[in-house]
C-alpha cells in the first residue's frame, strides 16, 4: 500500500510563499542597488547574490537569465517612479506653456532619478541587452512626451525639442553648469522659440 504525503497545511504555503517573495525582492533591490552604483553591464550575478546575501543557486531559481533580472528591475524602478504622464499636458493649448510643464515634470523626474539612468544610458551604449529593455522601458513614455511636446511646433524646432528632451542636456544644464531646474528649463524653452 502506498504511502500518502502529509498534506501542506495553508500557513506552511502561506509561510513559504512569502519567503519565496522577500528573497525575490532582495534580489531585486541588491540589483538596483548596483545598477545604481556601477550600472547594470557592469554587474554581475555573484556581485547580486552576494548584496543579496544569496547563494547562486537561490539566484537562478528567481532569475533563470540576466534579461528576467533586467526586466524585473527595470520594472520595479519604473513602477516606483514612472516617466511623467504626457497626456494631461495636452490640455495646455499654447504649445510654449506645454513645452515648459512637460519639461518641467521630465527634467524633476531626471533629478530623482540620474543617477541609475545615467548608468543605464551609459551601459546601453555597449550592452545589447540593456539597450533593448531601456528602449522598452522608456521608448513608449519617452515617445509619447515627443509626440504630445511636438504638436504645434514648427519642423525647425524639432530637433531642439530632442536635444531639450535629452537627460544629457538636462545633465548638463544641471548638474555640470549649476543652473537650477527652472532656469534650465526656461533656457530650452527660450532656444526653441528664438526667432530663426
Amino acid at each position: 500500500m502506498a504511502r500518502r504525503e502529509p498534506e501542506k497545511r495553508p500557513y506552511q504555503q502561506k509561510r513559504r510563499a512569502e519567503l519565496t517573495a522577500e528573497t525575490r525582492r532582495r534580489i531585486v533591490e541588491a540589483a538596483i542597488e548596483l545598477h545604481t552604483d556601477i550600472g547594470p553591464g557592469r554587474t554581475t550575478i555573484s556581485m547580486v547574490a552576494e548584496r543579496a546575501g544569496v547563494q547562486r543557486h537561490t539566484f537562478y531559481a528567481h532569475f533563470p537569465d540576466e534579461r528576467s533580472l533586467l526586466m524585473a528591475c527595470s520594472g520595479e524602478a519604473m513602477a516606483r517612479d514612472p516617466l511623467p504622464d504626457a497626456g494631461p499636458w495636452r490640455e495646455l493649448a499654447r504649445p510654449k506653456a506645454r513645452l515648459k510643464t512637460g519639461l518641467k515634470a521630465l527634467y524633476d523626474w531626471y533629478g530623482r532619478n540620474a543617477d541609475l539612468t545615467a548608468c543605464v544610458l551609459r551601459d546601453a551604449e555597449y550592452h545589447e541587452l540593456v539597450r533593448d529593455i531601456s528602449a522598452l522601458r522608456w521608448g513608449p513614455g519617452m515617445a509619447r512626451i515627443i509626440e504630445v511636446l511636438g504638436e504645434g511646433l514648427e519642423p525647425r524646432q524639432i530637433p531642439l525639442l530632442h536635444l531639450a528632451l535629452s537627460f544629457h542636456s538636462w545633465r548638463s544644464l544641471v548638474r555640470e553648469s549649476g543652473l537650477e531646474t527652472e532656469a534650465a528649463v526656461d533656457a530650452m524653452v527660450a532656444a526653441i522659440f528664438a526667432k530663426a
